[in-house]
């Protein structure tokens, strides 16, 4: 994460649309610091009390660039999530896919149980339902998580674990869809036991063909 800019414009004219800023320099710390400050202000205040004032004082980038370029609250947790994107996740690697389904099934749920993380992601993801731009944002995110985690499954269809021809997204969906089910649906407890049991589920429906694609070839 950046470190806040001083209270002046950006110089090359500062973040454009969500998600789109030229490279480096003071774009870039300035996009940083209003991300962090956001995420920042979520955790304490919830999405509720996310305002540009309150991002703008904990940033120290001007009220007026900040207004300027995210307008309001659904615009800075747009961003936060479109820079959140680009991040790497920790795929496993554990030699086998099951093992491998399992640790990103307890990585989700460790992710919710973080009081801090946690919170700033039920956030998002609450606020995705009411904005349609966060809502976008949201998907973006969660399409590159698939993406990342997709050579698990590319690995094992390799040496043989799992058909040719499968789906390595969408055994990636199958493997967390039920955690975030209950985390943000059904309000049931989405805890170790229950992270294992999706992986489970996913690999053995792997196993069976379920995630073949229609056309036999892998998705791309």
């Amino acid at each position: 994460m950046g470190q806040a800019t001083g209270g002046t414009e950006p110089q090359d004219g500062g973040v454009r649309a969500h998600g789109s800023t030229r490279p480096g320099g003071r774009t870039a710390r300035t996009r940083a610091a209003v991300r962090e400050a956001t995420l920042a202000e979520i955790a304490e205040r919830g999405y509720g009390g996310l305002t540009i004032e309150g991002v703008a004082a904990r940033s120290g980038v001007h009220r007026t660039t900040v207004y300027r370029r995210w307008r309001n609250a659904a615009g800075l947790a747009a961003d936060a999530l479109d820079l959140a994107s680009d991040e790497p996740w920790p795929v496993p690697d554990t030699g086998g896919v099951l093992g491998d389904l399992r640790e990103l099934t307890s990585l989700v749920v460790t992710h919710f149980e973080d009081p801090h993380a946690g919170r700033v992601s039920r956030a998002l993801v609450s606020a995705a339902v009411h904005d349609p731009a966060t809502a976008r944002a949201l998907h973006g995110f969660l399409a590159g998580r698939h993406r990342q985690a997709a050579p698990v499954v590319e690995r094992a269809v390799e040496r043989g674990e799992l058909p040719e021809g499968t789906d390595a997204r969408e055994v990636v969906r199958a493997a967390v869809a039920p955690l975030y089910y209950r985390l943000f649906i059904s309000g049931e407890p989405a805890d170790a036991e229950v992270a294992v049991r999706a992986a489970d589920a996913a690999h053995a429906a792997a196993r069976a063909g379920v995630f073949i694609r229609a056309d036999g070839a892998a998705e791309t």
